[in-house]
């Protein structure tokens, strides 16, 4: 609520951009559309932003951020995942939870249109559904890339019990818009929907049956619960390698607390959970400052790990 009734001020025409288009090498023809911004002198590596459910590069949080990393001396790339925002119209298929593949094939076209952003190193973070799949491309592909390190903000790493949290009745005003725009996402695909897929889409009536009647059958998943299985963070956490903070707040209306204290941080070295009792969800606003308390905390965390 606080990112609607207060938002500071965002200036990001300082910085030049460029838009980019970034080439999926699954055989799809789908590109991620990505806006480029660099500093005039950059002193730092490049920050990969990566949007949550239903965002966008355009999504409050992102901008908020990129302004925080360009203000620091880093060169930052947002990112619309498959099928969001002005990647929609270039892609046949749909991002979800899992599908950090996607994030793969986005760093390898970065690779080959600009090879020299890459070599001061590639810090990435993800928010809520896009720091899900984050944590999984960290445990299974950053090793094909020059990544200093990661961070998570507000991560769904049981996608079961946040799917059960966000349908609790409390959440119901939420349920209901993000029910709203996963419908408005799915029915704005390029490509023609069949009959069968526009009746599942318009006949969910809960998070629970989108996935089950959409996103499932569309990625190979036999339900919605097989995709949570599946997809879940918690799967790939202890196979991360490289320095990842995790922040989540205790308070997180949707994603519940009791999913990080369930599993132990101190079995992999690599990992650093900062898990304050308020935040909210991708909120962790600092009083006295434009820039959140999460950047700022990864901000520390990511110069510690470049100086290592």
């Amino acid at each position: 609520m606080y990112n609607f009734l207060r938002r500071p001020a965002i200036d990001l025409g300082r910085w030049p951009e460029r838009r980019l288009e970034l080439a999926m090498r699954d055989g799809s023809g789908d590109r991620l559309v990505a806006k480029l911004h660099e500093p005039a002198e950059p002193r730092r590596g490049l920050v990969v932003l990566v949007h949550g459910l239903t965002g966008c590069e355009d999504s409050f949080y992102i901008r908020v951020s990129t302004q925080y990393w360009l203000s620091s001396g880093y060169a930052v790339l947002r990112l619309n995942l498959r099928g969001a925002g002005p990647s929609r119209p270039l892609c046949r298929l749909h991002y979800h939870a899992g599908r950090s593949a996607d994030l793969r094939d986005a760093l390898e076209s970065l690779r080959a249109l600009a090879p020299q952003l890459l070599n001061r190193g590639i810090f990435l973070v993800g928010y809520s559904l896009g720091a899900n799949l984050l944590i999984r491309f960290l445990a299974e592909e950053a090793s094909a890339f020059p990544v200093v390190a990661g961070a998570c903000v507000s991560a769904p790493i049981d996608l079961k019990a946040a799917q059960r949290r966000i349908m609790d009745s409390r959440n119901w005003i939420y349920h209901r818009y993000l029910l709203a725009r996963m419908r408005e996402e799915a029915l704005a695909a390029p490509v023609p929907l069949s009959e069968d897929e526009r009746n599942a889409i318009y006949s969910a009536a809960s998070v629970y049956d989108f996935d089950d009647q959409v996103v499932a059958p569309a990625n190979g998943f036999t339900g919605a619960d097989d995709y949570y299985a599946r997809c879940s963070g918690l799967r790939f956490l202890s196979k991360i390698v490289c320095p990842t903070l995790a922040v989540h707040a205790e308070n997180d209306p949707w994603i519940p607390a009791e999913s990080y204290r369930h599993f132990d941080w101190t079995a992999n070295p690599a990992l650093s959970l900062a898990m304050p009792r308020a935040g909210g969800h991708v909120g962790f606003h600092a009083q006295g400052s434009d820039f959140t308390w999460h950047d700022q905390e990864i901000g520390r965390f990511f110069a510690l790990a470049a100086a290592q």
